[in-house]
């Protein structure tokens, strides 16, 4: 596999959970993704878009908020838009290499009804660039783990191309300074 392939795939284990797992190598340092995985200042800049605020301590909060351009594109294309994208738990956040936290999505009635699902974001530092994995645990969350694979990845911008997306998205902004679209 190349420095610039994504992959994604489905596994599941002897106790039948289903996890969605992506993998990116990125030109960049541990750190770097650390900061652009948990500081709102940078996760509002790719993917989807959207302060993430965490409380990076076993218990602490996790919650996605929109942007003003975000909120007015969602209503702009007949979606409303909550005050709260996403929300969760952190389970455990050893930085700059893994961060685990719960997570549901509540601008969907169906992904908000969902059970709460488990992230888990691994960052691996080789010579000169890392691996960064996304393990979404997705059992019993079917809309869930349909959105986080991309199912809809026709239109990754409107919201279709799930962790591969993002990650590709995350992938250019820190390689080159500059996002996919836009």
């Amino acid at each position: 596999m190349s420095t610039t392939d994504t992959i994604s795939s489905t596994a599941q284990d002897a106790t039948a959970r289903a996890v969605e797992v992506s993998r990116v190598y990125i030109k960049a340092t541990a750190e770097a993704i650390w900061t652009a995985l948990t500081d709102p200042k940078w996760t509002n800049r790719y993917g989807y878009k959207g302060y993430h605020q965490y409380d990076l301590r076993p218990g602490g909060t996790f919650q996605v908020v929109p942007s003003p351009e975000f909120r007015a594109e969602a209503e702009a294309a007949g979606f409303p838009c909550p005050d709260m994208l996403v929300d969760g738990e952190v389970i455990e956040a050893e930085a700059p290499f893994k961060l685990v936290t719960t997570w549901r999505m509540l601008m969907d009635p169906t992904t908000a009804a969902e059970p709460m699902t488990t992230i888990t974001y691994e960052i691996a530092q080789f010579d000169g660039y890392c691996s960064l994995t996304v393990a979404h645990d997705v059992t019993d969350a079917p809309v869930t783990a349909a959105m986080v694979r991309g199912d809809g990845e026709a239109d990754p911008d409107g919201g279709g191309g799930g962790h591969p997306w993002i990650l590709s998205d995350l992938k250019s902004l820190l390689e080159t300074g500059s996002v996919l679209a836009g």
